[in-house]
């Protein structure tokens, strides 16, 4: 009845209407708004009560930390380290009220440390003055020390953790895989040392889960996932469950009958923990695999082409290469080696790989095409798809001055957004440093901007402790998301020596994705010389 009356009213009483709406929603909207907040003070009130009745209570700490930060209109986590300043005074209050207690100062250096702020340092350490034996406030130093740039302090403070409390797993595996890359034998050895310690504990499982990321070796890699799977049953254990997606993607390339029997495991467990339907997805695409291979056996082409045309993997999968090459090998076989070549042309344009070159080179041969008419079908794909890298003029953490990206006209650029509290960062820049280090003396610039002004603090000592060479920029997640669509950290571009940007998408973890940075790389550096 209001709806029909509304569309025979005039232009001037629907405006009429539709401004008291407005208005009264807007009154609605603050009385909410206003109820909400004298029921966050009244929380706050008697969770600070709780504190002083219990100031050796961490949970009492936590909750009432929890409670201010609601009372405060428009907190979030990007403004985390303002908001938690606004406590300083009541912590202040407490740790002259109640000097015993390293409870107190902890709380407020804790939740500075998960806001990843610079803040959190002397907080922590007043803790362990207190109390020297406070696990927890030597592992939040210790995460804190390395986005100070200082990994041995760091490490130190992790035996700190594990020596003030060794029936914690989480102590032992975080020491143990420090010495992933300086001390890979010793990592390996303290991972199955915590292993017998705690043979039901998820850390195991993790342990296992990136020491067989971080092998290189097929045949070793599997039999740290049978290991995996074997001794945490993935049904019970996330890592497990997670490692399993890993190992599937591995067999699928070096052996699909492998690949089809574990999709058929997978499936069959009875476990929320376990995405059924995608394991029933990936059992049909590893018999769609395996299928194909034993009909290219047979000479079977047609059949086997129709089976993989309708065969699509995710862009992230390790086995995307392979599958690429066995579609390439089902074409050609059916005659069409321009087809085949044509497809690994626009995937080696964005991903270079050296079995998809090898196999570019080969049907390039057949197309009586020799390398440097291959290689100028690769630009000619990557030039088309090239953008023009949003012009800035940025200011350098080192030196005070203004850095555009036009004072590197001529030159490759890698450019990574990041911020000293990512850890998949942190992780990434020993990769870039390695292959940078390989092309010294070319024209390459390496610049990285920190996306978290908050964290300003923290660079330049960063830059100083690790010897990394990238040019430090300070900037904002908004700007940066604007400017380059970065929607999360690290994000990375390889731009050329005319601001275009060429390669994007990609992250840099283990070896294979370093060869890829070098064939990037060594292409545009070949490209910027002819």
């Amino acid at each position: 009845m209001i709806t029909t009356t509304y569309l025979f009213l005039n232009t001037t009483k629907k405006r009429v209407i539709i401004t008291s709406l407005t208005k009264m929603l807007s009154i609605i909207l603050f009385i909410c708004c206003l109820a909400t907040w004298v029921t966050a003070q009244t929380d706050t009130a008697m969770l600070r009560a709780d504190v002083e009745a219990h100031p050796d209570s961490l949970s009492a700490h936590e909750d009432y930390i929890n409670a201010f930060r609601k009372s405060i209109p428009g907190a979030s986590y990007g403004n985390s380290d303002s908001v938690l300043t606004l406590l300083v005074p009541q912590y202040s209050l407490w740790m002259h009220q109640f000097p015993q207690y390293a409870v107190v100062p902890f709380a407020l250096g804790d939740a500075y440390a998960n806001a990843e702020s610079p803040k959190a340092k002397p907080y922590l350490l007043k803790a362990i003055e207190i109390d020297p034996k406070f696990a927890k406030a030597y592992f939040d130093l210790s995460i804190d020390a390395d986005r100070w740039g200082d990994s041995k302090v760091g490490n130190a403070y992790l035996l700190k953790a594990k020596e003030a409390d060794p029936d914690n797993p989480d102590y032992a595996f975080y020491y143990a895989i420090s010495f992933q890359n300086s001390n890979p034998a010793r990592w390996r050895t303290m991972l199955y040392d915590l292993i017998k310690q705690f043979p039901k504990s998820e850390r195991g499982a993790q342990g296992l889960y990136w020491l067989a990321f971080g092998t290189n070796v097929a045949n070793e890699k599997v039999k740290i996932y049978e290991q995996l799977r074997n001794l945490y049953p993935p049904d019970k254990f996330g890592w497990s469950n997670d490692g399993m997606d890993s190992y599937f993607q591995l067999l699928l390339k070096t052996d699909p009958a492998k690949a089809i029997y574990l999709a058929k495991y997978m499936s069959g467990l009875k476990s929320e923990n376990v995405e059924k339907k995608e394991w029933e997805k990936n059992l049909a695409l590893a018999e769609k695999i395996d299928k194909a291979h034993l009909l290219l056996n047979k000479h079977q082409a047609v059949a086997a082409m129709k089976i993989l045309s309708g065969v699509t993997v995710n862009r992230w999968s390790d086995a995307l290469e392979s599958v690429n090459l066995l579609k390439a090998e089902s074409v050609t076989a059916n005659g069409n080696i321009r087809a085949a070549y044509d497809s690994l042309l626009l995937f080696y344009a964005k991903s270079p790989h050296d079995e998809t070159r090898v196999a570019l080179l080969q049907y390039g041969a057949k197309l009586k095409k020799n390398e440097t008419q291959v290689n100028q079908d690769v630009w000619k794909q990557r030039d088309m798809t090239a953008k023009t890298a949003h012009p800035f003029k940025l200011k350098d953490y080192l030196t005070g001055d203004s850095v555009s990206l036009s004072d590197f006209r001529g030159k490759v650029v890698l450019l990574t957004f990041w911020f000293p509290g990512c850890g998949p960062c942190r992780g990434e820049f020993p990769h870039f440093q390695k292959i940078l280090n390989e092309f010294k003396g070319e024209n390459i610039t390496f610049l990285g901007i920190n996306v978290s002004p908050d964290q300003n603090e923290y660079v330049v000592p960063f830059m100083k402790g690790t010897g990394y060479s990238f040019i430090p920029l300070e900037s904002n997640s908004d700007w940066a998301q604007n400017a380059y669509g970065v929607r999360g950290e690290p994000t990375n571009f390889l731009i050329d020596g005319n601001g275009k940007i060429i390669f994007t998408g990609f992250m840099i973890q283990d070896e294979q994705e370093e060869q890829m940075l070098r064939l990037m790389i060594s292409s545009m550096v070949l490209k910027r010389k002819a």
